[in-house]
């Protein structure tokens, strides 16, 4: 039997134990390119494919195969992109800076544990991390060599202080491949030393870290109140920075703000560089959403990026999060990603206060484009049928959608009294109870805008 007629065996099982939706979705044209006795190689269409599938079917294409071979093989998958097949190797990545004994899973660098898609070319800069970037390609390109010594970036979770971190390493890997560098987050070092110290094997573990050109650690915000912990860090710090070793540190708020630190930790900590990184403004997050749509091979309209990205203000990892949550529910439910949709994955992942920052501009905006009325008509004094009605409207879900206050309506709409913001809104609520085409219309309206139904 040929590959292709194993694999359909497979399918068959696969197809017996699961939704045919589910199957059409993520089997439905996976063909498997290559078989040998220890392992079989199977071709998907994307990286976000592959991950799916190692993610929440491994457990059945393995029970798929040994049911159809009677024995199990180590499944492997290859990427096509641009007519090329790129292998993906669950269990063993190699970097293509390193000999064949650095092994990696998942793009994870073993001797560093630095995954390699954090680097600064997909590191979207704006005016919020504009700073933290320069530091960090500083320390990058002259490890130990610059005042950057220590380097502390600390921001709110999610907005991309790990990625920066990570890509300090992984830049410097690609100039000195056998540069000796260590990426760890506070907790595995406090893991490693208590460790260490259950087995007596505590100059063991001095050795393992005193012995790099670059510590980079993350959250060390978790050293509070870890007493013997932050003593063993302590002294590793001295001796790197005696050394002229580089060392780059991440926390979730300033040094300054962390209780249950040493004070003289406190200030190792403040004796380089500390930049923050701000939550991203609109456009820095519409371009982090469309890097990401074409990271992935995703064809999304401006207005959804531009929904997403209003929607989401805090968080860069909830941005992308949501762009990868819409491909999945797209491809579950298959169909094309629309408006509607993207909707749905936001009130998922936010709930209905995602829907609370809505603008008077957003709904001057969507009622001229529905009502086919100009937003300069909408704020001006005509006072045809067609026009009031589209003003009164615009003023009716100024009111019912936003935040904004009546006087703050009023100026949004050529410089209108309040009372006219009042009697807007009492006709329009009169009318969409006798006129039905206009509560449709005001329901798409809201629909529309994403406000409650």
């Amino acid at each position: 039997m040929t590959s292709n007629d194993i694999w359909d065996n497979c399918l068959d099982f696969i197809k017996s134990r699961i939704p045919n939706q589910a199957f059409q979705t993520w089997f439905d044209g996976i063909s498997a390119t290559q078989l040998k006795d220890s392992e079989i190689m199977l071709q998907v269409p994307n990286q976000f494919h592959y991950e799916w599938l190692d993610s929440k079917y491994h457990n059945l294409i393995n029970s798929a195969i040994k049911e159809c071979l009677g024995k199990e093989l180590k499944i492997n998958y290859s990427v096509v992109v641009s007519d090329q097949e790129e292998n993906i190797i669950p269990d063993l990545i190699l970097d293509k800076k390193q000999s064949n004994t650095a092994s990696s899973r998942n793009g994870l660098h073993k001797a560093s544990q630095l995954n390699n898609r954090y680097i600064f070319d997909n590191y979207i800069e704006g005016k919020s991390n504009q700073l933290a970037k320069a530091a960090s390609l500083s320390v990058a390109d002259s490890p130990g060599q610059t005042p950057f010594n220590p380097l502390l970036i600390y921001s709110e979770t999610g907005l991309g202080k790990t990625h920066l971190l990570q890509a300090i390493g992984n830049s410097l890997l690609e100039i000195s491949p056998n540069t000796k560098i260590v990426y760890l987050t506070s907790e595995k070092f406090m893991l490693d030393f208590i460790t260490a110290i259950q087995n007596n094997k505590s100059a063991e573990f001095s050795k393992q870290y005193r012995n790099v050109d670059m510590l980079l650690i993350d959250d060390v915000q978790f050293f509070q109140n870890k007493e013997q912990t932050q003593e063993q860090f302590f002294h590793l710090f001295n001796d790197l920075h005696h050394r002229g070793k580089q060392i780059v540190m991440t926390t979730d708020r300033h040094p300054n703000e962390l209780r249950g630190l040493k004070n003289r930790l406190i200030s190792r900590f403040q004796s380089g560089l500390i930049v923050d990184i701000q939550p991203p403004d609109l456009e820095t997050r519409i371009a982090i959403l469309m890097k990401k749509a074409d990271s992935e091979g995703l064809e999304i309209s401006f207005d959804i990026i531009e929904f997403i990205a209003s929607s989401i203000t805090e968080n860069v990892r909830d941005l992308e999060g949501a762009l990868i949550r819409l491909l999945a529910f797209a491809s579950l439910k298959r169909q094309d990603i629309n408006m509607v949709l993207a909707k749905q994955v936001i009130l998922d992942i936010m709930g209905t206060s995602a829907f609370e920052n809505i603008t008077i501009d957003h709904v001057l905006k969507v009622v001229s484009k529905e009502m086919r009325i100009t937003e300069r008509q909408l704020i001006g004094k005509g006072r045809t049928m067609e026009v009031a009605i589209a003003r009164q409207s615009a003023m009716y879900l100024s009111r019912e959608l936003t935040n904004s206050s009546l006087i703050n309506i009023g100026l949004h709409f050529g410089g209108r009294d309040h009372s006219t913001v009042i009697h807007a809104h009492k006709t329009i609520e009169k009318k969409i109870l006798i006129n039905p085409e206009l509560n449709r219309t005001i329901e798409k309206l809201k629909k529309e805008l994403g406000g409650p139904i």
